[in-house]
């Protein structure tokens, strides 16, 4: 199951030390760059509960096995894309099949682990996502450096084709079976949620990737407050379905969880501030400093390393630490993005503080993202699973979207601005800005700790 995971999001990090070299291969701008890694995550993100819902309707199994099919396939079309314009539309193809096939996996932990194993699969999901992080970002500065027959990018999207396959294979013998009469499986699908959602989103995110570039037109800001007027109605319409007996895309019920809503937030927040530091910094590194993408790939691998680290090891910390855990790791985002945005002022490497800077955010990311999960779904009961999972990996891949959306716009604006001369001015604006979101998850972080220790709840 967790195989699934590793793939999707070595997809997402093998990208993103590939853009610069995919931004001049294929001369893409600033938005089509942009583009390419965001498509991925705006249809994941879309699509995600829908994904959930159909592993209800047609078995997790199946749902898993048709995901992974599609991302495959994909994976080799963006392997042979010629131009910005195919390579964003099969990389909103990939999104479409993880959003299929990731739902699944979290699903299937939930309805066959229980009590401490279900903690432990869940600190192995966690740990999982750091060691997709930190292939991703070594994977990918290998295979681009090693320009494998003059392929240049493109096997970081052909290496997903051979372990897809691998994975197709395996999987169908060693999944369980998908049981048959549960009742999950009677709910429709709320397709004009999904549309409502859908439009939402993309009227948010189209405009703050394109809008730096055209200069910020009227139209890109009439598609922000049309945004705010789609989000609204799918609300009103999600809230009058469920009274109505429906099957809204989140059932209220999950929302009404202890806790869940400020879980949502604090996990927004960590993937906001992890994918805007990680695109931000990687187009720094190779544009500004000139690293080679082996040479960026390495460089962020601590950051992945630890937290993978800390991820698997938090639970069992002493206990009195735990209240302190969330709002402590956000605080050590906070700070160790500020000394990155420091040590590189000077357009130097950063040397050793630098790197003890990258090992800080890489374990305060952890913190504030491995206890607010297993305590989110610590007391969600079985058949909530799907909902459950389904909401938080959304708001993953959402804040995933608005990292890279919000703080790439805001690095290429101040770099066109200030020119190439002041870049060392715009990382460091980009890194007190995410230093700021990430103060704001320690508000959160302090909200929720008052609820007491998250590590050692036993499900419902």
């Amino acid at each position: 199951m967790l195989a699934a995971q590793f793939m999707a999001l070595l997809d997402v990090f093998i990208v993103n030390v590939a853009a610069p070299t995919i931004r001049t291969e294929l001369h893409a701008s600033g938005a089509g760059l942009q583009m390419v890694i965001a498509g991925y995550t705006i249809s994941y993100a879309v699509l995600l509960i829908t994904g959930a819902r159909l592993g209800d309707l047609l078995g997790h199994r199946r749902a898993y096995l048709g995901g992974l099919a599609v991302f495959t396939a994909a994976s080799l079309a963006c392997g042979l894309a010629s131009g910005t314009g195919e390579l964003t539309a099969f990389r909103l193809a990939q999104g479409a099949g993880a959003a299929l096939m990731i739902p699944q996996v979290l699903s299937l932990i939930q309805r066959n682990f229980t009590g401490e194993g279900r903690g432990r699969a869940l600190g192995a999901y966690a740990a999982v996502l750091a060691t997709g992080a930190a292939a991703g970002q070594v994977a990918g500065g290998v295979l681009v450096s090693a320009d494998l027959f003059g392929t240049s990018w493109r096997p970081v999207f052909l290496v997903n084709v051979p372990i897809g396959l691998a994975l197709l294979v395996v999987g169908a013998r060693v999944l369980p079976k998908d049981r048959g009469g549960e009742p999950e499986r009677t709910r429709g699908l709320d397709l004009p949620g999904l549309v409502l959602l859908a439009a939402a989103v993309s009227l948010f995110t189209v405009p703050l990737v394109l809008g730096q570039e055209e200069d910020w037109p009227v139209w890109s800001w009439v598609s922000l407050a049309a945004a705010g007027v789609f989000f609204g109605c799918f609300l009103v319409f999600e809230s009058r379905l469920a009274r109505r007996g429906g099957a809204p895309l989140i059932a209220p019920r999950v929302l009404r969880i202890p806790g869940m809503g400020l879980a949502a937030l604090r996990i927004l927040l960590v993937m906001a501030v992890n994918a805007g530091f990680l695109f931000t910094l990687t187009l720094y590194v190779q544009g500004v400093l000139g690293y080679s993408p082996l040479r960026a790939g390495l460089t962020f691998a601590p950051t992945a390393v630890f937290f993978g680290l800390v991820g698997l090891t938090w639970r069992r910390w002493p206990r009195r630490l735990q209240r302190a855990l969330i709002p402590g790791g956000f605080a050590l985002t906070a700070v160790s993005s500020v000394a990155v945005g420091w040590v590189l002022r000077d357009l130097g490497d950063g040397g050793i503080p630098m790197y003890l800077a990258l090992i800080g955010f890489g374990a305060g990311m952890s913190l504030g993202f491995s206890p607010t999960l297993t305590g989110a779904l610590a007391t969600v009961r079985p058949e909530d699973a799907a909902d459950a999972s389904g909401l938080l990996v959304t708001v993953t891949q959402l804040g995933q979207l608005i990292g890279v959306a919000t703080f790439g716009t805001l690095f290429l604006n101040r770099l066109e601005v200030w020119g190439p001369g002041r870049s060392t001015d715009t990382m460091w604006v980009c890194a007190l800005a995410l230093a700021g979101a990430a103060v704001l998850g320690a508000v959160a972080g302090a909200a929720g700790a008052v609820r007491g220790p998250v590590g050692r709840r036993r499900p419902v």
